[in-house]
């Protein structure tokens, strides 16, 4: 990740600026506008497995959720927009979203149902600065796919190992579970969910 503009800017000017360098992938992170480095195919091919898996799930169930492909997520208290690797929006709470028609923006949790962030490099942005806004925004559910151990030990454990961490809002807190191997994903958002961390992290070899 490397920063893209040295200044200082506000989410409307961020918003105002974005289409015009629509060639890369930018997040706003407190006024910084950040360029997101090319992800490992590695990184890609999870996101992409753990995407394919809960659209089905969700399908399954007749939920009114999609998953976009660039829509940001906007802390209302922050000058920040997020691009979370997997993002289920739930369709039928997008009508609230002062944002949504013009620039594809959610800013209330109840607008998303689960929130995935795939760890790479950038690994204390996931486990710091995001979860931290994704729980005052009352996102209900939030994963943290570590499928290269590269979080502190104090949130992977030690010894380093894969690990999904898997955050449910509590009383307005996140609580976490964390699945390892052939553990079976424990999501409260889609409780039927048959999906082993080890499926994820091999995406679904």
């Amino acid at each position: 990740m490397t920063q893209a503009l040295a200044k200082i800017v506000t989410f409307d000017e961020f918003i105002a600026w974005y289409p015009e360098n629509f060639g890369s992938r930018y997040e706003l992170h407190n006024g910084e506008v950040v360029e997101m480095s090319q992800p490992a195919g590695k990184h890609e091919r999870v996101k992409g497995f753990s995407a394919a898996e809960l659209t089905l799930e969700f399908r399954r169930l007749n939920l009114p959720y999609f998953i976009p492909t660039q829509a940001i997520v906007k802390p209302p208290e922050r000058e920040s927009g997020y691009l979370p690797d997997v993002l289920i929006l739930n369709d039928a709470a997008l009508a609230d979203e002062p944002l949504w028609e013009k620039y594809s923006t959610v800013s209330y949790g109840k607008s998303i149902p689960l929130a995935i962030e795939v760890v790479s490099t950038n690994w204390r942005d996931d486990y710091y600065l995001k979860l931290a806004d994704y729980e005052q925004m009352g996102i209900p559910e939030y994963w943290i796919v570590d499928y290269a151990a590269l979080g502190a030990r104090k949130f992977i454990g030690d010894p380093k190992q894969p690990t999904i961490s898997v955050y449910q809002l509590i009383d307005e807190e996140y609580q976490v579970d964390r699945f390892r191997g052939s553990e079976r994903i424990v999501s409260p958002t889609f409780p039927e969910l048959g999906l082993t961390a080890e499926q994820v992290f091999n995406a679904g070899k």
